[in-house]
Parts: structure tokens; C-alpha cells; sequence
């Protein structure tokens, strides 16, 4: 057994720009470890400058100016969401700002809360595990509030690596955090060990060497191991390639179906079950009241006297107006002319021969973009909302995950773009009988940055978790067939018009976190609050034995 021995000279002084260069190498650490080019392995190690930031200032305590961890920490963080996040500017400036920014002073605010715990435990062993459950907590806070920015939960960083986790269909991505920021705490032992004693800790180095790589051989022979069931479903998958700033909201909707059809013409024939086209494909505003009575829809339907053995989806912004009466929800919109209201919506639309039109509206919603805050007072918010083309202002939303009935195949779950980064979320279509995925998107706002790459590498991850293949449809970015294992079986090049075929196997086998969702991070949220209302009640004893 090994305990936590502070190794920083207590007679060091202070020195700014020492505690500034350690957390600026901790943000270039994360960078470089970060997908869709970084190397994971680098993660294990990247926070351990920001500890020794940490233990400098918890040694220095009668030097330490109030909300320190907060300040030293925060050009780190800043500098990863920085570096790994930038591309958000070709979009929106104020969005990306916003994004970079805040996301930084939450991580911080997190490493203060865990330097102010640790301070109050007098304990490392008890400090180190509050900065591991504060860091999950705070990450399943990102992924469940309206601002929402999972985008760099620690477990992503291997999506680009994603046979070292196969095992995610146990732990979903709260399993590869947990497994980074123990790694940390034993890689600062080490390091803090060898500054004491000038000699390598070698039971520590083994024990690290193991924790890191112990669950990449458990994952190998999961993907080694791992066969799929032979049920076959054919997709043809249209990338049209509009530019989102110039093109898709710009043309005539009949010419950008027209384009569509165009393209997957060669492709179709009676064995095909799947034409998938990308988000937001149709801009007709179209009214969910009388769907079937729109140009686009109907263009689409007379493929399917054609081949009436095909599924056809395709994106779209539609509308609903609200009856007299009906219960209004707080995405509500007021039409201008009258006291009747309608509600937006960024709709994945299913059509086939043998069923009524079906939709899915997206309910995962870019924050800033399609969902501003929703809290009491905050509705003038909405005219703030960054315009990127198509309907601005906060979107309505689905109660649940609709899974699609089809002809002549199985039940597919339509997941909507930024959708495809939330776990647990993703896993509710397959709850609900989904036997194969199919994600929709539009990653043409970022151009040739690593924005669209690390939104498409993320993809593995869900269908690792889920054990589901997908069909990701871009309208301009990456579109491919994803096995259950995560592995590609054919994707497109970025911003050229193209169409893959080829077949998925579906799968009706439910994962254990399927099953389970973000148990993990459920147990580390409640052990954080623990953890805090202890190193509170600490804190109030002693002021009272002070007054005292």
C-alpha cells in the first residue's frame, strides 16, 4: 500500500510564472493527447503539471491568495479547449468564445473546488478522490443542462484509438475519464515519490504501468473476439456536399432533393433498404400539420413507387401550429399576425410505403444555436441565438427517442447531429428496439478543421457502447458505415459530392451500459456531494472552534 507524501520544498518561494508555465504545459499536454491526430496515451500524464500547481499552492498556503487553484489552472484549461475547440470560430465567433471561455472556468472552478476540499480533508488520498468525482460530476452536469459542452469529457479522447476501449460496452466514456484521472493521480505519485526519495518508485510505476495497461489487452481481446450476427440491411448514403454558407439554405429545395436523387440514382435498385440523405436536407419550411401536401416530400415519395421496398431518410426543418387550447410548451412560438403559435423544430423525417409519415425532432439542441437558457426570465434570451442558416431560436423537442418502423427490415433509431456525442442519450433509441443507428448531420460550418474529424471519430464510441452498426449521413463532412467494433467499413472523402453502399448487420443484443447508462458517473456525482458536504462540515467546525 502506498499514502500521499507532499515532496515540494516548503522553503521554495513562490514563483508566478513557475505555477503559469506548469499549467500552460498541462493545457499543451491535453492538446496534443486529444483527438482525432493526438495520441491517448498522453492524457494519463497531461494533468500532472496542473498537480504540481496544486501542491505548490497547498504548501504555500500563508501565500496563497483567495481562489489561486482557480487562477493558476485556468490558463491550462483554456489553452486545451483552445487548441482542441478553435474550429468553433469559423462558425460563430461569439459562439466560440463563449464556448472556450466558459468551459475553461468550469474546469477551473472544479479544480478549485477539489484544492479548497483536499485543504479541509488534510488528507491527499481523500483530496485526490474529490478531484476524480468532482471531475465526473461536472462532466454528467455538461452532458444533461441546457449548456450543454461534453465535447471534451476526458473519455472521448480515445475515439480516435478505439480498440484500447472496447470495454465501454461495460462503462461508457465515464469509464476511460475515470480510468485517465487515476492514471494522473498515480503518474503525480510517482513523480512526487521520486522528488523525495531521488529513486524510482517501483511498485508505483508497476501499478501504474498496469492500471494504463491491463483495460487495452481486456479491449483487444473483446475486439479480437468479438462476431456478428448476420442481418443484413443495405444503405445507400448521399453526401450532397452543399455549402451551408452559400447553398443549402439558398436553393430552391426542389434542386437540393433533385441533387440528392441524382447522386443516389446509380446506387438504388429492389435490394436496397435504406436511402439516407443528411440533416436539415430540406428547407421548405414545411408544416408538420399537412406534411404530404409539400414539393420535396412529394419528389420523394415517387422514388418510392419505384422501389417500394426502400426506407427514405432525410432531414429537415419543420413546424407544428398549436390547436386552440392545446398545452404550449416553452419553445412556443407567437405568430406575428395573430394569437395562434407554432413550434420549430430540426426533424429527421422517415417516409416508406407502407406507413405514415414519421418524425423524430432533434432533442439534443446546439446550445447557443438551437436552445438558449430555459430558466425563469431568461426568454429575451432568444433573440441572441446565432443564426448559421434555417430556423433561429430555441427548437422544440421529443420526450422520447422514436425508433422507426420500416418495410422489409428492422427498427432504426435517428439520432440528429450534435446528438451523437451523449452516451447515454444515444442509448435510449436502443432501448426502445432500435437494431441499427442511423446519425445525420451537417459539419460543413467548421471547414477543413479538426471539428468535423473529431465530431465523426466520436461515432466509434456509440457504436462500441451500444453494439450497434451506424450509417452516418454528412451533408458535408465525413459520411461511413460503422460496424458493431467501431471499425469503418467504407466512408467518404470531406467536402466532395459522394454515395457509399454497402451493408450493415443489425443487432437486437442489449449492452450492459445500455442497459445500466451513466451508472458510474451517477456514483461518483452522489460520492462528490459527499465528499463536499464533508470538507464543508469540516470547514464550519473549525470556524466555530476558532470563535470559540
Amino acid at each position: 500500500m502506498f499514502t500521499f507524501v507532499p515532496t515540494v520544498d516548503p522553503h521554495m518561494k513562490p514563483h508566478k510564472l513557475y505555477l503559469l508555465l506548469l499549467s500552460l504545459a498541462s493545457g499543451l499536454l491535453f492538446s496534443v493527447g486529444w483527438p482525432e491526430r493526438g495520441f491517448p496515451g498522453i492524457l494519463f500524464v497531461a494533468m500532472v503539471p496542473l498537480l504540481l500547481v496544486e501542491e505548490f499552492l497547498y504548501n504555500h498556503r500563508e501565500k496563497e491568495i483567495k481562489f489561486s487553484a482557480l487562477l493558476y489552472s485556468y490558463p491550462g484549461f483554456f489553452i486545451w479547449n483552445l487548441l482542441t475547440t478553435w474550429w468553433i470560430v469559423n462558425s460563430t465567433l461569439i459562439g466560440a468564445l463563449l464556448a472556450i471561455v466558459l468551459n475553461a472556468l468550469f474546469m477551473s472552478i472544479v479544480f478549485q473546488a477539489f484544492h479548497w476540499s483536499r485543504k479541509k480533508f488534510r488528507t491527499a488520498l481523500a483530496g485526490y478522490l474529490a478531484l476524480i468525482s468532482y471531475w465526473v460530476a461536472f462532466e454528467y452536469l455538461h452532458l444533461n443542462w441546457d449548456l450543454n459542452w461534453p465535447w471534451l469529457n476526458l473519455g472521448n479522447g480515445f475515439s480516435s484509438f478505439y480498440k484500447w476501449v472496447q470495454w465501454y460496452e461495460y462503462t461508457g466514456t465515464f469509464g476511460g475519464s475515470i480510468w485517465i484521472l487515476t492514471g494522473n493521480v498515480l503518474a503525480f505519485e510517482i513523480l512526487k515519490n521520486f522528488r523525495r526519495a531521488h529513486k524510482i518508485p517501483w511498485f508505483l510505476s508497476g501499478l501504474l504501468l498496469l492500471w494504463i495497461l491491463l483495460p487495452v489487452f481486456i479491449s483487444f481481446r473483446i475486439y479480437a473476439g468479438y462476431k456478428e450476427e448476420k442481418k443484413p440491411v443495405n444503405c445507400v448514403v448521399v453526401q450532397p456536399n452543399l455549402d451551408p454558407y452559400s447553398e443549402q439554405y439558398g436553393l430552391p429545395p426542389s434542386e437540393v432533393v433533385g441533387r440528392i436523387l441524382k447522386l443516389a440514382s446509380p446506387g438504388l435498385d429492389s435490394t436496397v433498404n435504406f436511402l439516407i440523405a443528411p440533416e436539415s436536407a430540406i428547407q421548405e419550411q414545411m408544416w408538420e400539420n399537412d406534411l404530404s401536401g409539400f414539393s420535396s416530400i412529394r419528389l420523394l415519395e415517387a422514388i418510392l413507387q419505384q422501389y417500394p421496398s426502400i426506407n427514405i431518410l432525410i432531414g429537415g426543418s419543420t413546424f407544428y401550429q398549436f390547436s386552440p387550447g392545446e398545452p404550449l410548451p416553452v419553445t412556443a412560438r407567437r405568430f406575428s399576425d395573430s394569437d395562434h403559435y407554432y413550434n420549430a423544430y430540426n426533424a429527421a423525417i422517415l417516409l416508406n410505403t407502407r406507413d405514415s409519415i414519421q418524425l423524430y425532432h432533434k432533442s439534443k439542441l446546439t446550445p447557443g444555436v438551437e436552445i438558449l437558457p430555459s430558466f425563469h426570465g431568461f426568454k429575451w434570451f432568444e433573440k441572441y441565438a446565432i443564426d448559421l442558416g434555417g430556423t433561429v431560436g430555441s427548437l422544440g423537442t421529443d420526450s422520447i427517442r422514436k425508433v422507426y418502423t420500416t418495410v422489409n427490415t428492422v427498427r432504426v433509431g435517428p439520432v440528429i447531429c450534435y446528438e451523437s456525442i451523449f452516451g447515454e442519450f444515444f442509448t435510449e433509441f436502443v432501448k426502445n428496439g432500435a437494431q441499427l443507428m442511423i446519425i445525420i448531420t451537417n459539419d460543413g460550418w467548421w471547414g477543413e478543421t479538426a471539428g468535423h474529424r473529431q465530431h465523426y471519430s466520436f461515432a466509434h464510441l456509440r457504436a462500441i457502447e451500444t453494439r450497434r452498426s451506424i450509417a452516418r449521413c454528412a451533408n458535408t463532412g465525413i459520411s461511413a458505415l460503422i460496424d458493431q467494433r467501431g471499425d469503418v467499413i467504407r466512408q467518404t472523402p470531406y467536402w466532395q459530392p459522394a454515395v457509399i453502399k454497402g451493408t450493415l448487420n443489425a443487432n437486437q443484443k442489449i449492452t450492459f451500459y445500455t442497459a445500466h447508462g451513466d451508472y458510474l458517473a451517477r456514483w461518483f456525482t452522489r460520492l462528490a456531494g459527499a465528499l463536499f458536504l464533508t470538507a464543508l462540515a469540516f470547514y464550519i467546525m473549525l470556524k466555530f472552534r476558532r470563535k470559540v
